[in-house]
């Protein structure tokens, strides 16, 4: 895929009915019978919809809103209701409803680095004896990964090993940090998604781009472990929203 194509299908996908642009509302959802919606005597209070959406049941796993059950087709489990998207979204073990409203407009400007050849990287791809690895989340508590992987290569005559702590549809994810960072690239972190080939992985860093916490307050982001903050610049990639 070209570095154009790979642009195009990440705004297609933030810009997508249920991407990062629309959403309005993260609610946890306790045990038993909620009314949900907008009036200010319901259980879950939302910012959009109807006085009284209607009354939703959940667990860790499923959710039902006036007895329809929210269908799951690969990712968290989503019904529409009206010009609503409801999603019900599990952080260790506790239920939440994000709501998304569909006729928002969904378009954002971002900003990246010139694509420069020498950011796409070859690495050694290394297997690590699987281990437990606490990472720390943007609005959020400690959550915990089983670490499997690793990215090794040198920079500047520095050897760095980026730890794969993520996995996006079956391909390694690394979470971010670099001397660019809250300067002219977002703050938290950058993610960039890669895929090996046998013991190698090619990391493209112009692909290093914003997580969902950039664009909304209603996402939860997994943060960089140590091994993963880098002490030297990355001008390769998305920058912060705004940033020109």
């Amino acid at each position: 895929m070209t570095h154009e194509d790979w642009q195009a299908e990440r705004m297609a996908a933030l810009a997508a009915e249920d991407g990062w642009l629309n959403l309005t509302d993260r609610v946890e959802i306790p045990p038993g019978p909620q009314r949900v919606g907008r009036g200010a005597d319901c259980d879950l209070v939302l910012s959009v919809g109807p006085e009284l959406l209607g009354v939703i049941e959940a667990d860790a796993t499923s959710a039902r809103l006036d007895g329809v059950p929210f269908a799951a087709s690969g990712g968290n489990p989503m019904l529409r209701k009206g010009n609503l998207l409801l999603e019900l979204h599990t952080v260790d073990g506790i239920p939440a409803l994000r709501v998304r409203d569909l006729d928002l407009k969904r378009d954002v400007k971002i900003t990246s680095y010139p694509h420069d050849p020498a950011w796409v990287i070859e690495a050694e791809w290394l297997a690590l004896p699987p281990r437990p690895q606490a990472v720390e989340q943007k609005g959020g508590g400690l959550t915990e990964v089983t670490l499997t992987h690793a990215a090794r290569f040198t920079h500047g005559g520095q050897e760095v090993t980026l730890l794969a702590t993520h996995w996006k549809a079956g391909k390694p994810m690394f979470v971010i940090r670099d001397a660019t960072s809250g300067r002219t690239t977002y703050a938290a972190s950058r993610f960039l998604i890669a895929e090996p080939e046998g013991a190698r992985i090619t990391l493209d860093f112009n692909r290093a781009h914003n997580p969902p916490c950039a664009f909304t307050d209603f996402a939860i982001c997994p943060l960089p472990p140590r091994e993963n903050r880098l002490p030297f610049a990355i001008e390769a990639g998305e920058m912060r929203l705004g940033q020109v």
